[in-house]
Formats: C-alpha cells, structure tokens, sequence
C-alpha cells in the first residue's frame, strides 16, 4: 500500500471531525511532528502535502491495525502468486511501496536479484527495513503525473512510470493499492485552487482524477513485464445498523475486469472517521492484470 497519499477520506486531509460529535484523534502529535521533520522528502513532496499525509496514514495504520489485518494479508497473498507464477525473475519493481504493510517483501527479494521500490515519499519505516538490504533500492518518484503541473513546471499530466518498469530485466511491476490514491492529493488541489491550473479548473475535478486513473493503467498495459494490480474499487458509509449513507467510486468511473480475488477492507472502523460510521472499500487484486 502506498501510504503516502491520502485515501478519499476527510480524515486523511483534516483533523478528525463527525458528523455526530468530536471524535478524539489519537495521534501522538510530538511523534508526528517528528517525523515529518526527519523523514526525506523533497520540496515539491512537502509543499503539496504529500509528506503530511504520509506521517498522518502512518498514524491511522497503527490505530487500525487489527480492522486492516485481514486487507493487508490478502494483499500479501496476491503478491505471492504473482511471485509465485512469473517467470522472469531479475527485477521486480513495487509503485506505491509505503510502509511496506501490504508488500511480501522477503519474498520478493528471495526470488529477485533486484527490487525496486517507488513512491513519492519512503517512510522512515521503510527506509530501516531495507537498510540491510543490499538488493533493494528505493526510488521517489511522482506516479501520479501530476506533481509537475501542481507546482507549475508543466503545462499538463505526465502520468508516466519510472523507466526500471520498462528495462528489458524487470519480470514483474506490483501497483500496490495505489491506482485510487494517485488522482486525491492532485483533485483536491485543483478543486481547492481559485485559477486553473494549466487546462484544468476547479469544476473539472471527477475529469482530472479519471484522466490520473486512466494514465496509470495505460503506462502499465504498455509494459511487457507481468503486472500485478491491487486497488481499492469503490467507498461505503455505513451506520451502526448496516445502513450505507454514501458510497464513492474510487476511480471515477473507469472499470476493470473481473478480478483474481476481492475483498473488502475496513479502512476506518467506527470511531475512527465519525462515531456512527465506518468506511468499507470494496478492493480487486489482480496477480496477472492482463491474462
């Protein structure tokens, strides 16, 4: 999993708030504040919010741990099956490597000479467990596309892979529960920001996140290594009685195939987002996205 943009939750980008009453955040401030002052980013991962919402999914994943169990193990398993059949076996590359929490990564590097690991920001956590690691690298790259033309040095989305994913040497490319985190950070910019930014306005928000959406699959269907995908589908607001408020499609609208496996992941479980709430997303893992 990623964890380095925020999920489609108001939680992930604000102080916790509810609908019913104050919910009381856990997150030891202090520790927080730390770690965003040590953990490696770089500017433009700073400036637009990036690393904050890193530090923040880092605190969530700790206070959901339990309710994240069963996602973050069927996650493991797909990856493994994916390892398990492909053929090529000398580069494997992770976009969206995170805290590592949903990544088999002493699978990986048992059966890959090299593992690449990509994501905008890499976790202090991340960077302590391949310390000792001397097959695996880490690599900060933007997945969205976006970066650039938030912070104003492109005129439009870039929605491109790092090119290990292209090398001739690279058997297998993880999407690690990322595809519907890409387009969150970059929409809620543009709808938040008073002047287009490039072709883009503020009403054109559910349009730039599918065009994200879209570029990730198409950069990945143009690779001839084998990709394995995970991604969260769909969101489910549910009261205490089991019965949904509000639902949101995660990726605006693009659909995928039937998958290996699916699951549904608690991603807040009540008290978490809202006291008479939990938020359920519907994910598809695909061990071989285009067989």
């Amino acid at each position: 999993m990623p964890l380095l943009v925020p999920l489609r939750d108001p939680a992930m980008t604000a102080p916790l708030l509810d609908r019913d009453g104050p919910v009381t955040a856990d997150p030891p401030v202090l520790l927080d504040l730390l770690r965003y002052v040590a953990t490696p980013a770089p500017a433009a991962q700073r400036r637009l919010g990036y690393l904050r919402d890193s530090i923040w999914l880092q605190s969530r994943a700790r206070r959901c741990r339990a309710a994240w169990a069963p996602h973050l193990a069927a996650s493991r398993a797909v990856i493994k099956e994916a390892i398990r059949t492909c053929a090529r076996r000398e580069t494997a590359v992770v976009l969206g490597s995170g805290l590592l929490d949903d990544v088999p990564l002493d699978e990986l590097r048992k059966h890959f000479r090299r593992v690449v690991l990509v994501d905008a920001v890499h976790p202090l956590a991340t960077r302590r467990a391949v310390r000792d690691c001397p097959n695996v690298e880490l690599l900060t790259q933007d997945l969205s596309g976006a970066m650039a033309l938030l912070m104003g040095e492109a005129s439009e989305l870039d929605p491109r892979l790092p090119a290990v994913c292209a090398e001739a040497e690279t058997g297998l490319v993880i999407s690690a529960n990322l595809l519907s985190q890409l387009p969150i950070r970059p929409v809620a910019r543009l709808e938040g920001s008073r002047r287009p930014i490039g072709t883009w306005t503020r009403d054109d928000g559910d349009a730039f996140g599918r065009r994200i959406v879209e570029g990730h699959l198409t950069a990945l269907a143009a690779l001839s290594a084998k990709v394995c995908l995970l991604t969260d589908l769909d969101e489910e607001e549910a009261d205490r009685e089991g019965r949904v408020q509000a639902r949101h499609d995660l990726l605006y609208g693009v659909r995928l195939a039937k998958p290996d496996r699916s699951w549904i992941w608690e991603l807040a479980p009540f008290g978490e987002a809202a006291r008479g709430r939990r938020l359920l997303h519907r994910v598809a893992g695909f061990w071989d996205w285009r067989a």
